[in-house]
């Protein structure tokens, strides 16, 4: 049986059994062992008014260290997303204003509760950089942070040298200071002691470290030090990139963009050869029952028993209990043989999967004219074929004749459409 230390002690041990250890600074796990509660955060780009699964994975970072007795800090970048990072990325963001990343902040402070624990001496907190950034003058930075970094120190970091061939702005170039001041701010006015965050963060992060050692007397392992924890980039062992649909969107967190149906779906779809991965990221269930859907993915693909313990737990934790059950089984209900027959179910599902859209009265013309005319087949004559083959059912019912008018549409709205055996699609009427 597989167990770790649930105090400070066995975060490291967890995390590398979970594949999510990249790098640690020097004396991290002698402070861990030690048993005392450790206060880390991690950054959010508050750039848009959601986040996308792509952040569960800083989420899950600050999630294990609470899970082992730690204070998990979320430092929104009301400040420096208004500047830009350039660490791993090919161009600078778009700068917003106060007014949108304020708003945005909120939103995401929201949907961070759905993950930490907010309550309690060592609950997680939420804090906007623009609070201590924003009142921050030139001579402020330039006397109290940029004296302390060398130009060559900086030109160092592989987060500005794999940007200097392409062009780099001097407001980016001075992203890795403003969240050293992040860290050493919070060192200073919080005790945090330790930074979070991916493998191609590291740069910014023992900065951070640098400007801490300097300002604050930051070495050893006594009270004034400071320490940095990488997890490594998340690569898809199946050649994917992670955080995006296969059409290249975006997955968020809000269900108004992104739907609870559609949600899941994308995690029930996951690859088998990426579902061991996400599992010990994106969850914490055990060890062993996560050893034993890895087996089972080898013993019985079909089943994908891993996928759909992946789709319920990230979904129950981004969406509620209820609303995870609903979207599990409208799923079930999309791809079973037999007809949906309740409106509300359809009706989520055209949200979710969309479909076409039949003017009133414009359902009279023939069920072949009429699907045409609505896209569901490239022609009348593609339409006609199918039905004379028997290969159309609406509402449940096969469809003999090309001519005659489209059935009733259920509740007075739907149509459910199957096109031979794996097709389906939704239709209503507009209004």
């Amino acid at each position: 049986m597989t167990s770790f230390d649930p105090g400070p002690a066995g975060l490291l041990d967890e995390l590398r059994w979970r594949g999510m250890f990249h790098a640690a600074s020097d004396g991290l796990e002698a402070r861990l062992a030690t048993g005392r509660p450790i206060s880390g955060y991690i950054g959010f780009d508050p750039s848009a008014a959601s986040l996308h699964i792509g952040h569960l994975i800083p989420i899950a970072g600050l999630n294990h260290l609470q899970r082992h007795g730690g204070r998990p800090i979320a430092v929104l970048g009301g400040g420096t997303g208004m500047i830009g990072d350039p660490s791993g990325r090919s161009s600078e963001r778009n700068l917003l204003d106060v007014e949108t990343l304020d708003a945005n902040v909120v939103s995401i402070r929201r949907q961070l509760e759905h993950f930490l624990d907010f309550d309690g001496p060592m609950g997680a907190q939420v804090v906007n950089n623009l609070d201590w950034l924003g009142p921050m003058t030139l001579i402020d930075f330039l006397r109290d942070t940029g004296k302390h970094f060398t130009v060559p120190y900086m030109l160092a970091k592989d987060s500005v040298q794999v940007r200097l061939d392409r062009g780099l702005s001097f407001t980016e170039f001075s992203y890795m200071l403003l969240q050293s001041v992040d860290f050493a701010h919070l060192h200073r006015t919080m005790g945090v002691e330790m930074q979070m965050g991916g493998a191609d963060q590291w740069g910014n992060i023992t900065a951070g470290l640098e400007l801490i050692r300097r300002t604050a007397g930051g070495e050893g392992s006594g009270p004034e030090a400071a320490y940095a924890l990488a997890y490594p980039l998340l690569l898809s062992p199946s050649g994917t990139k992670f955080g995006k649909s296969e059409t290249g969107d975006s997955i968020w967190l809000d269900p108004q963009r992104t739907s609870p149906f559609a949600f899941f779906q994308h995690w029930l779809n996951t690859d088998d050869r990426d579902v061991g991965t996400y599992l010990r990221w994106f969850t914490n269930i055990a060890p062993d029952e996560i050893e034993a859907l890895d087996a089972r993915v080898v013993s019985a693909p079909g089943a994908r028993e891993a996928q759909r313990a992946l789709a319920m737990d990230v979904t129950t934790r981004t969406h509620g209990a209820e609303v995870t059950r609903q979207a599990a089984e409208d799923g079930v209900a999309l791809f079973a043989p037999e007809p949906i027959r309740d409106p509300a179910a359809l009706a989520r599902l055209f949200a979710s999967v969309g479909g076409f859209s039949v003017q009133p009265g414009a359902a009279g013309g023939g069920v072949a004219a009429t699907l045409a005319g609505a896209g569901v087949f490239a022609s009348n004559g593609e339409a006609r074929r199918m039905i004379e083959n028997g290969g159309l059912t609406i509402n449940g019912e096969v469809i003999r004749d090309a001519t005659a008018v489209m059935p009733p549409a259920l509740d007075g709205l739907w149509w459910e459409v199957r096109i031979g055996k794996r097709r389906r699609v939704l239709g209503r009427v507009a209004g």
